[in-house]
């Protein structure tokens, strides 16, 4: 069973190795927007280590039924790769990957097993690969105005006047103008989905009750909404010293410094929501 396992999981790999390599490619090319998706498959595999006692008693039996997903899955994949071109899409071709995946999973261990892993592959599926600039476009445009309004507004409340026009924030000091482009890059888009997908697995491993769980996901998004904020309002306020700190490198450490206070209040209110329900001695109930 193993050696069958190694050989269809290595022809898995065959088939599918262009998508898994060029997400890699994105991943490592646009790393401030992408470079987490590296780090889901590891997180996933965490995901179903900690339930590997489950696994191992629930034990590992051959479900042919696990062909049909598969065969469904590269069937998908081979018509976004050679067939027409309104199938040309990375993430249908990813569909078809997790479509495969699953198959592939299922055939190995059985449905007693998939019973415990379908969330770590639901979860590596999702999470792992880039989403289209169609897509991104759509959201990206908005959080760019939210995250512009927010940071034109906390400007004025601290005292610092700042005028705005569109996604550009005009910073007073002195009679002397500093612009600041709220641009794509500053949309807070990468927090808001790494931010998804943090709270997915901290949900899933941290709190016993679905509504729990549920309720901690929802809470990443204003989260990281208003921590983006908060960054914008920061650039802004540096540069009133210099106007080069609001780009380049230190654009981006600024964002990377905000990750540590937002992941902090995230885990506060998982501790919240933890605490929330209680066993009779007092206790919160465990995960």
């Amino acid at each position: 069973m193993l050696i069958g396992g190694a050989v269809v999981t290595a022809i898995f790999v065959w088939v599918f190795w262009d998508f898994i390599a060029t997400q890699v490619r994105w991943a490592l090319r646009e790393p401030a927007d992408w470079g987490h998706t590296l780090a889901i498959p590891l997180i996933a595999f965490y995901l179903g280590w900690v339930h590997r006692d489950r696994v191992v008693a629930a034990g590992f039996r051959t479900t042919w039924f696990g062909l049909l997903p598969m065969l469904l899955g590269v069937g998908l994949y081979a018509l976004c790769v050679f067939g027409p071109q309104a199938f040309w899409h990375h993430n249908l071709r990813g569909i078809g990957f997790g479509i495969a995946l699953f198959g592939l999973v299922l055939l190995i261990v059985g449905w007693k097993a998939m019973k415990i892993l379908w969330f770590p592959l639901a979860y590596l599926i999702v999470f792992s690969q880039t989403i289209s600039r169609q897509a991104m476009d759509l959201v990206t445009l908005r959080l760019q105005d939210f995250a512009a309004v927010g940071a034109h507004g906390v400007l004025n409340v601290i005292g610092i006047d700042t005028d705005r026009s569109g996604n550009i924030l005009t910073v007073w000091s002195g009679g002397v103008a500093h612009p600041l482009n709220v641009a794509e890059a500053c949309s807070g888009m990468r927090m808001l989905v790494a931010f998804l997908a943090l709270g997915v697995a901290l949900a899933y491993l941290g709190l016993p009750f679905l509504w729990q769980r549920t309720l901690l996901v929802l809470l990443g998004v204003p989260v990281a909404l208003v921590v983006n904020v908060l960054r914008v309002v920061t650039l802004g306020v540096l540069s009133l010293w210099d106007i080069e700190f609001a780009a380049g490198e230190f654009h981006n450490m600024i964002g990377l410094i905000w990750l540590m206070p937002a992941f902090l209040i995230y885990l506060g209110l998982m501790w919240i929501l933890r605490s929330a329900v209680v066993d009779e001695e007092g206790r919160p109930i465990a995960a």
